[in-house]
């Protein structure tokens, strides 16, 4: 069993620290400074744990929700396959329990608690390592970390929090769908593997959509929102993107090393997986570069509308410097019994009429000759 930290030494009730990272956008849990590696801490704003237990081989299957991670050892091994899963990372003990049944290293114990992790595989003597990001399921782009261990006849999986994507396989166990109960656990590995990628599809998809609105709204109104909107699009892609992207070396590692747990009829369904987790990537990389080209559709269409006002604000002067012109000359204190040159166009009985007419004509012929070169109206035609 895990030592605890009075075994070590530490002060008991150092607990853990949660942190926020700006960089991976989520809170993790931090052990404290100068703690010995394999001692275990929970997050006490995790969930409780919930241990489920199925067991079954091709002519069996049980189900059972066990209240004591001690009532597994009595479960473990009476059929051909055993999955044991945990909802909730709220209890060091839990772990550290189900890590003396199954001979579970500490330092995975450790990784299994202080998420998130990197998505990995590492292989040990009697098991398999597995870490990855699985969607929640619930439309957007959050994640929880699966910790998977796979051993001869074993998996053992501790999830987050409950309820998501591996209920697909619950369900195909229950009916006994498909080749999944004639097979082994690393056939159980690599359902669960296949239904955590195909996962992601629908996030995928959902931001798809969400890249069409934009590409709409950045030429009818690209205003603030918008701009916030794609960032937000850009932070959900990041955030998938450093979830799906690790899970090609892991694939690759599950394909490539000759591990005894796996056996060569599951390496090639896993071939399969890897063949998804490419797709996905290939999407995500479009999709991340559609977005960056919304970014700058945007700033062309603020650009193109500022030029427009600014193209409009600069007719209304330009009209109105020659009519500001004649107004101002008409305004001048002038006496015109003084000279005859003194503004005779002052006596005269239709001299106000003149100067509007006068000002009008000048306007007249300044917007001809702005429709004529395409500055208004219609666009200038190619020379």
């Amino acid at each position: 069993m895990a030592e605890s930290a009075a075994e070590k030494g530490e002060t008991p009730n150092k607990g853990p620290r949660r942190r926020h990272s700006r960089r991976l956008g989520r809170w993790h849990t931090v052990a404290p400074l100068g703690t010995s590696a394999g001692t275990l801490f929970a997050d006490p704003e995790a969930q409780p744990p919930v241990i489920r237990v199925l067991e079954y081989d091709a002519d069996n299957f049980v189900e059972s929700e066990v209240a004591r991670s001690d009532d597994v050892a009595a479960l473990y091994g009476r059929q051909a396959v055993t999955w044991v899963n945990v909802d909730g990372l709220g209890d060091a003990d839990v772990v550290a329990r189900l890590g003396d049944i199954f001979a579970i290293h500490k330092l995975a114990q450790e990784d299994v608690l202080n998420v998130p992790q990197r998505p990995k595989i590492e292989e040990y003597p009697q098991h398999l390592f597995i870490v990855c990001r699985m969607p929640l399921g619930d439309g957007t782009t959050e994640s929880e970390q699966l910790s998977m261990f796979l051993g001869k006849n074993y998996v053992l999986t501790f999830q987050e929090v409950r309820g998501n994507c591996l209920d697909l396989v619950r369900e195909r166990l229950r009916h006994g769908r498909g080749r999944i109960r004639r097979m082994g656990a690393d056939y159980l590995a690599y359902a669960l593997l296949d239904t955590l990628i195909d996962a992601y599809f629908p996030v995928l998809e959902a931001l798809g959509e969400r890249i069409e609105e934009l590409e709409t709204a950045v030429f009818t109104h690209p205003g603030p929102d918008t701009l916030a909107r794609i960032h937000a699009l850009k932070h959900d892609l990041r955030g998938v993107r450093r979830d799906v992207w690790p899970l090609r070396d892991m694939m690759n590692a599950l394909i490539r090393d000759n591990s005894p747990m796996i056996s060569d009829r599951t390496r090639v369904f896993l071939r399969d997986c890897y063949d998804h987790v490419v797709q996905l990537i290939d999407f995500i990389e479009t999709m991340r570069e559609l977005s960056s080209d919304l970014m700058d559709i945007y700033h062309s269409s603020v650009s193109a509308r500022l030029n427009e006002i600014m193209k409009v604000l600069t007719l209304i002067a330009t009209i109105f410097i020659p009519l500001g012109f004649i107004a101002s000359v008409y305004g001048m204190n002038f006496d015109a019994n003084a000279s005859p040159w003194n503004m005779p166009e002052l006596k005269w009985f239709f001299g106000y009429p003149f100067a509007l007419g006068l000002m009008a004509a000048v306007a007249g012929v300044l917007l001809a000759y702005f429709y004529k070169n395409g500055w208004i109206g219609r666009s200038k035609p190619p020379q």
